[in-house]
Order: C-alpha cells, then sequence, then structure tokens
C-alpha cells in the first residue's frame, strides 16, 4: 500500500506521500500507531515462533501468556464497532473519503479524484536514516520483555519458583541489550538530526522507554543471583513482571494523547485511551494476583552476607528501582494532574528539566558504576575483604590517577560530577582488571565484563561531553538577533555570505547555500589562521528541510574529532535562492510595529525611528479635523559598514470626514530601499512600518548555532562495548544451558 502510493486509504494518505523517497518508506509504516503496533505484533511473531522450539516442558503456560498479549495487540487494528464502542484502529480499512475531516469534500465527487491525489507527507523530522533502523530496534526490545514475563507467570502457575530462570536468563540479556541498543540510536538520532543540541533531553518519549531498560537490568542482576544460589526470590518476578507493565504503561503514555502537552515525540489520541488501559490494568492484574497468591509459598532464604556479590547486587537491583520510580513519577505529571486534580506544570524549560532528573539520577550513576566496579571481585555467599581490596589497587590507583588528570585538565570543582568521574572510571578499570586477571583473557567468559565497561564508558561520555559542552557561537555584530525572533545572542552568530568572522578557535565564512531536493544546505567553512592567512580546516552544511504542510525543520552538522564535535544548525536564514530572484525587483514587503527611538534588521541594514512630527503641529490625539495632516516619521538606515542614510516616509491625512487617507513611501535608489509608515496607533504609541528592499542590494546572510562537545566519542564507544558484551554474555550462557 505504502510503495504504491495508495492514496485512497486514510494511513497511507497521513504518512507517505508521492515525493517520498523509497528509503522512508519504512518510517512510514511505523510513524503512525496502527503501523507500530502491526511492527510489535510482527516482532511477538517472530519471538513466539523461536519460543515454541525452544521452551520445551514450558511451552503450554508460557504461550497461553505470550498469546493472550498477542490478542491485545491484535484488537489494536481490529477496527470494528460494538454498540457505539470502536475497537481499534484498522488502517486496511479506514478509506480517506469516509474519514470524518473529509466525508465532505467536494473532491471526492469527482470519480478519478485518485489521479489528483497526494498524500501529506512523513514528518521531516522522521525522513532520517536512523528512523528506518531505530524503531524496529526499539520495538524488538520491548517485544523481547514479554519473554521473561511469561515464564515468571508461567512460573507462578505451576509453582515452579526455580526451574523458569535456567530458560530465561539468554532471552533477558538478550532483551536487556536489544532495548538498551534501541534508546542509544534513539539518542545518536536525536543527536545526529534535531536540533535541540545534545542526545538527550529527558522528554517523556524518551523517559517512557528508559525505565522499563533500567529494572530489566535489575530483573536480569537477581535472576544470576538465583539461578547461584537456587532459592526463589520475590524480587526477581516483581522486576520481571513490571518490567512488562512498564512497557505497557509507556505506550498508554505516548498513544493515549495524554502527553500532548508535555512531548513533541507523543502519538495523537485515536480514541484507544479505553482500550490501552484495559490492556495496561488486565496484565498489571495478572501478575499482581498471581505474584501474592504466591508469596507465601516462596521458600524462605538465608540473608545475605554484607561480603558477598548477591548482596551487592541485590542492593544494586534497589537502587535501580528507586531510579525507575523517580523517572516514572516524573513522566507522569500529567497522569497525576488527571487522577487527583494537580496542576503540576508540564511545560518546563530545558534546563529545569535537566536539574530534577540530575539532582537524583547523578547519585544513581555513582553508586551503579561503584558497585560494578567491585562486586564481580566478590564471591557468592562471602569473601575475604582483605582479598577483594587487594585485588582492587590496581584498578583503585589507576583510577585516581586518570580521574585526577581530567580534573585538571577540564577543571572539574562541583563534588557530584568529580565523584561520578572516579566511580565510572573505577568501573571501567575494575572490569577491565577482573578480566584480564581473573578470568585470564577468556573472552567469551568475560561478556557481562565488556558490557559493563560499556555502561561506564557511556556514563563517562555523557559527563564529559555534557558538563563541559560549551556554546562557541556569539553575536559580535551591531545586529541585534533578538528582533528576528527569540534568538539570543550569547549563542548564535550572524554570518553574511563571504565576510569572515571569528568563531572561538576558528574562522568562519558563510561561503553559499544550495538546494537538494526539499532541502537547503548553508555552507560554512572553518579556517584557521596561518600567519597572514586562513587556511580551510573542514567545512560543514547544516541543513533545513522543506515542508510546506508540517512546517520547515532545522537539521545539524557536526564535524567528528577523536577529542571533540564541532556540532551546528541554523537558528535563522533567507530561504530564498538567488537564482529564484530578479534583481531589478524588491524583495519581500517585511511589517514592523515600533515606537521611537525602536530598531530593527534586515539582512543589509538596521532601520531606527528617530522621531515622528506633523508638518501642520496638529496634535495627533485630535485627529478629527477636515485639514490636511502630514505625519512624517524620521528614519536613520545604518548599513552594516556604518554608513548611514536619512529616510522620511509619511502618512497622509488629506480629509478625516471623508475618510481620505494614503501613504507617500520614501525611496532611496541609491540603497535600494522603499520605506513606508503605514498605520499609526495612538492607543500603544506605536507606529506600522513596511519596507522592501531590492534583490540587488539584498546580501544573503545566516544566522548560525554552534555548540562543542568534548569526548563524546567516549560515549559511543562505550555503546558497541555494551553490545558487544552483552552478545557474548547471551552466547555464553546458551551454552551453558545446553
Amino acid at each position: 500500500m505504502l510503495i504504491n502510493n495508495y492514496f485512497e486509504y486514510h494511513y497511507i494518505w497521513h504518512h507517505s506521500s508521492k515525493s517520498l523517497p523509497l528509503r522512508y518508506v519504512f518510517s512510514a509504516f511505523w510513524e503512525g500507531q496502527e503501523g507500530s503496533f502491526i511492527l510489535w505484533s510482527f516482532w511477538h511473531v517472530i519471538l513466539g515462533n523461536l519460543l515454541i522450539r525452544s521452551a520445551k516442558n514450558w511451552e503450554s503456560t508460557v504461550m497461553t501468556v505470550f498469546t493472550s498479549v498477542q490478542i491485545f495487540l491484535s484488537s489494536m487494528i481490529l477496527g470494528v464497532v460494538i454498540m457505539d464502542y470502536k475497537l481499534g484502529s484498522n488502517p486496511f480499512t479506514l478509506l480517506l473519503r469516509e474519514h470524518p475531516q473529509f466525508q465532505n469534500n467536494p473532491l471526492f465527487s469527482n470519480p478519478n479524484y485518485l489521479e489528483k491525489l497526494d498524500g501529506r507527507g512523513l514528518n521531516p523530522l522522521l525522513q532520517n536514516y536512523w528512523m528506518t533502523i531505530q524503531p524496529p530496534t526499539l520495538f524488538l526490545g520491548f517485544a523481547s520483555t514479554l519473554v521473561p514475563f511469561a515464564y515468571a507467570i508461567a512460573g507462578l502457575w505451576k509453582r515452579d519458583y526455580q526451574g523458569w530462570i535456567k530458560p530465561v536468563l539468554p532471552w533477558t540479556i538478550f532483551g536487556v541489550m536489544i532495548l538498551g541498543i534501541g534508546i542509544l540510536m534513539g539518542g545518536a538520532w536525536a543527536y545526529e538530526a534535531l536540533s535541540f543540541g545534545g542526545f538527550w533531553a529527558w522528554d517523556p518519549v524518551e523517559n517512557a522507554s528508559l525505565v522499563p531498560w533500567i529494572t530489566f537490568v535489575g530483573a536480569l542482576h537477581v535472576m544470576m543471583v538465583q539461578k547461584i544460589r537456587g532459592n526463589a526470590a520475590p524480587t526477581t518476578f516483581a522486576m520481571t513482571i513490571f518490567t512488562f507493565v512498564l512497557v505497557l504503561y509507556s505506550s498508554f503514555l505516548t498513544r493515549s494523547g495524554i502527553l500532548g502537552e508535555s512531548s513533541v515525540h507523543a502519538f495523537t489520541d485515536l480514541g484507544m485511551y479505553g482500550h490501552l488501559l484495559s490492556y495496561l490494568v488486565f496484565f498489571f492484574g495478572l501478575g499482581f494476583v498471581m505474584f501474592f497468591i504466591n508469596l507465601k509459598r516462596f521458600p524462605k532464604a538465608e540473608d545475605d552476607a554484607f561480603s558477598s556479590r548477591e548482596f551487592w547486587m541485590f542492593i544494586g537491583t534497589l537502587v535501580l528501582a528507586l531510579s525507575a520510580i523517580h523517572i516514572t513519577i516524573m513522566t507522569s505529571k500529567p497522569v497525576i494532574n488527571l487522577i487527583f486534580g494537580t496542576k503540576m506544570a508540564l511545560d518546563i524549560g530545558a534546563q529545569e528539566r535537566f536539574d530534577i532528573y540530575h539532582s537524583f539520577q547523578i547519585p544513581v550513576v555513582i553508586i551503579i558504576t561503584s558497585m560494578i566496579a567491585f562486586a564481580q571481585f566478590l564471591k557468592y555467599k562471602k569473601s575475604d575483604g582483605k582479598a577483594v581490596m587487594k585485588k582492587l589497587t590496581v584498578a583503585s590507583v589507576l583510577s585516581l590517577v586518570v580521574t585526577g588528570a581530567i580534573i585538571y585538565a577540564f577543571d572539574y570543582t562541583n563534588p557530584y560530577y568529580i565523584l561520578m568521574l572516579f566511580t565510572a572510571i573505577f568501573a571501567i578499570f575494575g572490569n577491565a582488571d577482573y578480566a584480564i586477571r581473573i578470568l585470564k583473557g577468556k573472552i567469551n567468559k568475560a561478556g557481562s565484563s565488556i558490557a559493563h565497561i560499556g555502561f561506564a564508558l557511556i556514563m563517562l561520555g555523557a559527563l564529559l561531553s555534557t558538563s563541559k559542552s560549551i556554546v562557541i557561537s556569539e553575536n559580535n555584530s551591531t545586529v541585534d538577533l533578538a528582533s528576528l525572533g527569540e534568538l539570543k545572542n550569547n549563542e548564535n552568530i550572524l554570518l553574511y555570505q563571504n565576510d569572515t568572522v571569528q568563531l572561538h578557535d576558528y574562522y568562519v565564512t558563510f561561503t553559499g547555500k544550495r538546494k537538494e531536493g526539499v532541502n537547503i544546505f548553508y555552507n560554512v567553512e572553518y579556517m584557521k589562521k596561518v600567519g597572514d592567512k586562513f587556511v580551510t580546516e573542514f567545512t560543514l552544511s547544516p541543513r533545513i528541510q522543506l515542508n510546506p504542510q508540517m512546517g520547515n525543520v532545522a537539521e545539524p552538522d557536526t564535524r567528528h574529532f577523536w577529542y571533540k564535535d564541532i556540532y551546528t544548525h541554523v537558528t535563522y536564514a533567507d530561504l530564498s535562492m538567488p537564482e529564484d530572484t530578479d534583481p531589478d525587483k524588491y524583495g519581500e514587503l517585511a511589517t514592523r510595529e515600533m515606537k521611537v527611538g525602536e530598531s530593527f534588521f534586515t539582512s543589509n541594514f538596521k532601520y531606527q525611528l528617530d522621531s515622528v512630527y506633523v508638518n501642520n503641529k496638529v496634535a495627533l490625539d485630535s485627529l478629527n479635523d477636515s485639514t490636511r495632516i502630514e505625519v512624517v516619521a524620521n528614519f536613520s538606515i545604518t548599513d552594516k559598514e556604518g554608513k548611514t542614510v536619512k529616510a522620511s516616509p509619511m502618512y497622509v491625512i488629506e480629509n478625516m470626514e471623508s475618510g481620505k487617507i494614503f501613504t507617500m513611501p520614501d525611496e532611496l535608489a541609491e540603497t535600494g530601499v522603499i520605506l513606508s509608515l503605514n498605520k499609526i496607533i495612538p492607543s500603544e504609541n506605536k507606529y506600522e512600518i513596511s519596507v522592501r528592499e531590492k534583490n540587488s542590494v539584498k546580501k544573503d546572510f545566516l544566522v548560525m548555532k554552534a555548540i562543542q562537545f568534548p569526548m563524546i566519542n567516549i560515549l559511543w564507544i562505550g555503546c558497541l562495548f555494551f553490545m558487544v558484551g552483552s552478545i557474548i554474555a547471551m552466547i555464553n550462557r546458551m551454552q551453558a544451558n545446553k
């Protein structure tokens, strides 16, 4: 349907268009709710068939739970009406002409309307290669949480509290890996394609995918403890059940429309609020009831020794649970407002959002990275404290030395940042030391150590790149960028074409722009000064993707170095192309309301309203006379070289009784400007001004924001370590099961 442009179907019309490149057709498939539900179900089909082959004695109970979830997912796309209730939304039956929005559209009275029909198109933010691979990966991660959940319910159902752990461990490792990779891919997409300046924004939709991963990691670690000790742990069941329930809760948050005011990524409500809520409540109730029916039957476990590995793995799981609870509460503000009638603010600024989350989550990271640094050196049941301290000596000394060097190099003073810096480095060296000395370099046994190193590198890269990122663009021109919109002069730089200005350690020149399809690329040359000459270092081409229906979107361009990134995006620019304009004609009319003493800017000039006077001395507040009144506005027009000329447009009231009013623009041939005084607004003491500039004198310009992210490659390297370590651990666990 998508490939063949079947726009008679509402889903195809809403998410695709004739101009959409084929490589983004898959993005259009899962952009909407119905497509994403089909994708989710598809992964369940794949995992379910694999599970049937491997579940053996667990098949009947596990697959009963598994298929019950498929029933709910399938109901999401049934699209049938029962009494007055519509169950699901079916993309294969809803025709565009039958949609309530278009039922009276005269287009559909034409029997050949399909020949003229084109689709609405894909959201320009999603027209990026990451969006063809990230959603399938993320939804595979969501789907993978069902397998441990099904095994946990089956274990409670059969009252076999230990037997389910062995077959479920490889599935859990796989799920933690694939869901984590999906989240990290989302961060890479945000960094590469979005212009908010970073890889994470604590957006509610981002949080909704992160929280299940956090509890999934906790579930994995208590599963490993339970397998070694042979004692059933209520915590294992609880964390496994809550992981799947949190996936359903995240689906409810992002698809019910409840996050509409607090997230730009959430789906709109398709009338599935009650349907999604029943989905969540049913499986939360199933897990809750099964857990508490069996709670008194769990065998008593001995208390763990303080020096045991399982004690600290349990403590780590509790810390992860607290982290998940905090993020869930902060993300659930719209739900809390709805239930309790509170009015917690949803549209908080980016800095306030970061402060709220970081104040709690940074201590969590400090605790977790500390634990993964030393916990592997502990033995199960009981450890010799002195022996463990001795084994940690090398990692501790190296961590102190490296931490001290980084503190000196980056001038860290925040105690939380310093502590997080040390514990992340300690986790890296501790796990590397464990893999080399304890495991004797056996890669097939070092999966968890490598994955831990990856996690620590991600935390270290996130700390260095965000806490020491700097905005290197600053406006030093005479133009106040606030006149162009909500642009801060200390965060944006104005570049006239072919002018060279200093930008932090570089000199930059806006050399021109080019149009390729729906994209306009703005070429910015970065140079270093060698003697009296400028030597080009690199060129960046941030772009604006044109989309008349959904609005234009700025997409960044980044220069990657091994030790830093230079990240740039366009914040204001002229979208017209030189070849599309006649140099002898005047450009578009620009209109402003201003008071005496105020000024505004265009790409060429600064216009300042110096004074306004009336030729015949009649007061402006008594404009009821039949005599001719000439209101004159005196302007100073200054070009970017500082040369100033004067202009005096007039607003003429020929006869107030007859309503005869006209304007007399002032045309300055030498500057190519026509300036008009259009209206007087006595109540606000303002004047409406309009200006036209000849295309031949118009100089192209660009307003750009540039950010330097130091050491961000550490984060991306950590992603690779995490993925490789998880794969090794999964394979090792599967081989152990055989």
